[in-house]
């Protein structure tokens, strides 16, 4: 049975006055799409998998411009599917809107909080990766390979643990590059950044270079990567059955997260 969990001993850290007024909000959209926003109580919700663990895990980092939340096509549904190819799943509630550097915050803290409960999660704490969509991409490429390693003051003993993921993907990422292929300043891809997962298709308007560039960025460090692209599919389309060639991307993504883990 899954469970919530504060990220935070207090709950509002790090707080922008400005969030005082906030009250959390969830919208069904006609769409199907249920959107979270004026998120001021960050989160983590754990969806355990069944059978002898430790079990791998991942973070699930839901899109929405940083501005809301797409919870269940690109957060809730995501975490079940892992569940059904063996990985335990962690459902990341970040502060929004426009609200970048707090959500780092959360991430980074959510990964730490994993990693210092894994034995009562029955998680392995060195299989433990990390999956964002459009902003939750940009969100685990923070992760993965930050500019600046210290994403909030140390706040108790969790903080002393690692919260770079061991293997990220990225599905129709944002904010990651220009269009000369370039990454974004808050980003520094070395040797030890993790391996990924690049998902993209080139009508998407967020733009094709940002899987491109991340792409590029890996293969001039050495670290691996794999990257599919299609000629159509738009954007935000989460786990969705869209008609497109693209709405398969979870096969080829399950295969390679189990390889990551070591799952046979």
């Amino acid at each position: 049975m899954k469970k919530t969990y504060l990220l935070w001993e207090t709950e509002k850290p790090f707080t922008d006055p400005a969030d005082c007024g906030r009250t959390e909000k969830a919208t069904p959209g006609e769409d199907g799409i249920l959107r979270l926003t004026d998120v001021t109580v960050p989160t983590v919700t754990h969806y355990p998998v069944s059978g002898s663990g430790p079990h791998p895990a991942v973070l699930v980092c839901p899109g929405g411009g940083y501005n809301i939340l797409a919870w269940n096509h690109e957060g809730e549904d995501i975490c079940a599917y892992f569940n059904s190819i063996g990985f335990a799943a962690f459902l990341l509630k970040y502060r929004c809107p426009s609200q970048r550097q707090a959500a780092h915050a959360d991430a980074a803290r959510a990964m730490r909080f994993i990693r210092a409960n894994a034995e009562k999660f029955d998680i392995d704490p060195a299989r433990l990766g990390a999956m964002g969509f459009s902003a939750g991409a940009h969100l685990t490429a923070t992760l993965a390979a930050p500019a600046e390693e210290v994403p909030y003051p140390p706040h108790d003993d969790t903080d002393k643990l690692s919260y770079r993921p061991d293997f990220v993907a990225l599905i129709y990422p944002a904010y990651l590059a220009d269009d000369d292929l370039n990454l974004a300043p808050e980003f520094n891809v070395t040797a030890n950044t993790p391996p990924a997962f690049l998902l993209q298709s080139e009508d998407d308007p967020i733009r094709v270079e940002n899987a491109l560039g991340w792409y590029l960025a890996l293969k001039r460090a050495g670290v691996g990567a794999e990257m599919h692209l299609f000629s159509e599919g738009g954007h935000g389309y989460g786990i969705l059955r869209t008609g497109h060639a693209v709405a398969d991307w979870v096969v080829p993504a399950a295969r390679w997260f189990r390889e990551q883990a070591n799952i046979k």
